[in-house]
């Protein structure tokens, strides 16, 4: 007579020799990878930290606070920094971004080279792509020539409404600078109809890497670019525009160079501004 089936059930268990020898096996896995972590840690500990401060500890200030990043950069200025002043109201972000919260911003060593090469061109019209808090739109700004007059387009409304106030506190009004709240795909076939801009003698690509080639072409399709006109691309490297670098390149209508920096606060990482001069659409 068989054996019953609930006393069968436990035939296809393991022995317990098995198990134990199973059991014993798992931290020696462990250890023998713990130099490979630790060396990866290392290694790595620039993008660690950035990766700490700039999604965990940020996302968790946020919702202590109920305020962006941004807007707590804002709340700084307002009790740190002199009205008027951009030079004074950069250096107070620069100080937040230093000793409070990493703010990913152009910092000072990019805005040398963004301003210098204002300086230079001294263009009649600027367009910017990707305000975000104001940082580089002050840059640029300050460094105009007399008349001079900056687009910026920023497709965050909140984003915005922050930018706009930090850079009417620098003095900057209206006929200056002027912000435009939207997306680049959407707001640059509307340039020269609705803002009246006709060509834009430096363009500074800094909202998402991923959108650059997008957006050049699309500024290159309405003409928009005159010939000689500067076109700066940030993060370029870090996290990277790879396919923007390969046409600007290959296609035959730029002159590039490759200003190697690194992040502001993190200067391991290693990033770089893209400088395109377009030689027209031949």
């Amino acid at each position: 007579m068989g054996t019953p089936w609930r006393k069968r059930k436990g035939i296809g268990k393991c022995p317990a020799p098995w198990r134990t020898q199973v059991g014993t096996m798992s931290p020696a896995i462990a250890l023998a990878f713990l130099p490979l972590v630790v060396t990866l840690l290392v290694r790595y500990r620039h993008y660690f930290r950035l990766l700490v401060g700039t999604v965990l500890l940020r996302s968790l200030r946020d919702c202590l606070s109920g305020l962006r990043i941004e807007e707590r950069a804002f709340s700084y200025v307002l009790t740190h920094a002199l009205p008027g002043d951009p030079g004074h109201i950069l250096t107070t972000l620069d100080h937040w971004s230093s000793h409070y919260e990493y703010l990913s911003h152009m910092g000072p060593v990019k805005g040398q080279i963004l301003m210098r090469l204002v300086e230079e061109k001294a263009p009649a019209c600027v367009l910017e792509l990707g305000t975000y808090c104001g940082y580089s739109t002050l840059l640029i700004a300050q460094a105009l020539p007399p008349g001079g007059r900056l687009l910026t387009v920023e497709r965050d409304p909140r984003t915005a409404t922050v930018a706009e106030k930090l850079i009417r506190l620098a003095g900057f009004d209206e006929h200056t600078v002027e912000l435009i709240v939207g997306s680049s795909e959407e707001v640059i076939p509307c340039l020269r109809t609705q803002y009246q801009l006709s060509r834009a003698d430096l363009v500074l690509l800094i909202h998402r890497p991923r959108c650059y080639l997008r957006d050049l072409q699309l500024l290159e399709a309405h003409d928009l670019l005159p010939a000689g006109a500067t076109v700066l691309a940030d993060h370029v490297l870090f996290p990277g525009a790879p396919r923007f670098l390969q046409y600007a390149k290959s296609c035959g209508r730029y002159r590039c160079r490759l200003h190697h920096t690194g992040l502001p606060d993190f200067p391991a990482i290693k990033d770089g501004i893209a400088q395109l001069t377009y030689a027209g659409p031949g």
